[in-house]
């Protein structure tokens, strides 16, 4: 599956939907909740065929779109995220200065292939718009970041010392999420909150209530794409 190369720049007015729900961003659950297989199968095959496919034609759901651009990224030959970059994008993650990091990071960026830097931008502007929905599909830079870093990274799983930088891993997406404007159109740095734990209790001896760990919603049915929808130049999402 080839990949026709996105405009340069920010998009054009013209991709910009004014109602997010027109291109599913704000699906509950988007690129968590899967698809059906067959219909990501027939998109990636229509897609092989026609870069213009008209997706409302096809009668898919959102989620069906969303787990064919996952599958296309996983199945190229090569991440999209270089492997010989990896190293220096793990360690500038260890910076502790931040705006020291952000600047570390942006200059590994540039080493990208071209067409590899022209379509990682395009896709965490993709993430970035669907991170800003977040109050309403439940997705922040966090919980798209566990969904994708796999993907745009593709790490040996069975190597035993990766396993502990997995978070180290999953922070360098989420920051390039969260700072997409930085990174990739000259913009400021985005001030972040983090979640910070509760401290441990004065008395050790006193019972206290367990942390409740993060409940995502179930799965929801799929939403089909209404017939409104514009698809974007990339023609998947």
């Amino acid at each position: 599956m080839s990949l026709p190369p996105p405009p340069p720049g920010p998009l054009p007015l013209r991709w910009r939907p004014r109602r997010p729900t027109l291109l599913g961003l704000c699906t509950e659950g988007l690129y968590r909740v899967s698809g059906n297989k067959t219909d990501q199968d027939n998109i990636q095959k229509q897609f092989d065929q026609d870069h213009s496919i008209s997706l409302v034609s096809m009668e898919v759901t959102v989620n069906a779109v969303a787990g064919a651009l996952k599958a296309f990224f996983a199945d190229l030959p090569d991440p999209l995220i270089p492997y010989s970059l990896h190293p220096e994008l793990l360690e500038a993650a260890k910076i502790p200065d931040k705006t020291e990091r952000l600047h570390a990071l942006k200059e590994i960026v540039k080493k990208f292939h071209p067409v590899n830097y022209d379509v990682f931008r395009y896709v965490i502007t993709h993430l970035n718009r669907v991170s800003q929905q977040n109050k309403i599909n439940l997705m922040t830079a966090d919980n798209l970041s566990i969904c994708f870093w796999p993907t745009l990274m593709r790490p040996d799983f069975e190597n035993r010392e990766f396993l502990s930088t997995t978070k180290i891993h999953q922070s360098v997406v989420e920051t390039f999420i969260q700072q997409c404007q930085f990174f990739f159109y000259n913009g400021e740095i985005v001030e972040t909150t983090n979640i910070v734990a509760p401290p441990p209790p004065s008395n050790p001896g006193q019972l206290v209530e367990p942390m409740v760990p993060l409940q995502l919603p179930p799965p929801l049915q799929p939403q089909l794409i209404q017939p409104q929808l514009q698809t974007d130049p990339l023609g998947i999402i």
